[in-house]
């Protein structure tokens, strides 16, 4: 029985992927189920997404997530790239159909930050002319 240690992330949420090929389905985000942590069919597909494009099942894995940081739809997103980065560790074949999905490429944008003088990263002050 081998355990893949992955990492994912996306804006400002990681999230450490710990996974277990031989398993009994078990899918704990921050030791708790993943419908009562992520409560939205949405999040709960977006995590799950990695199966479904391989056409595996998740009930033959244990997987265990910790993730921090971020909001639920960028804690859902790390955890997606956390599990397709596994999958291809267990089995290298998946690469090619995870990547043509856009599971294997990091999603690097970010929230840009405020700048002093404006009242949000690019929003001005309304100018006058007289």
């Amino acid at each position: 029985m081998s355990q893949q240690v992955t990492v994912g992330r996306r804006k400002r949420a990681i999230a450490r992927v710990y996974f277990n090929e031989a398993g009994t389905g078990k899918f704990e985000v921050n030791d708790r189920e993943l419908p009562v942590y992520f409560p939205t069919k949405i999040l709960q597909d977006r995590a799950l997404e990695p199966f479904s494009v391989l056409e595996l099942n998740p009930g033959q894995f244990d997987v265990r997530v910790i993730v921090s940081g971020g909001g639920v739809a960028g804690q859902a997103e790390a955890v997606r790239l956390g599990v397709a980065r596994a999958l291809v560790d267990i089995n290298e074949e998946h690469r090619s159909p995870l990547k043509k999905a856009g599971f294997m490429t990091r999603d690097a944008r970010k929230v840009e930050r405020k700048k002093y003088g404006k009242k949000k990263a690019r929003k001005s002050t309304q100018f006058s002319k007289r």
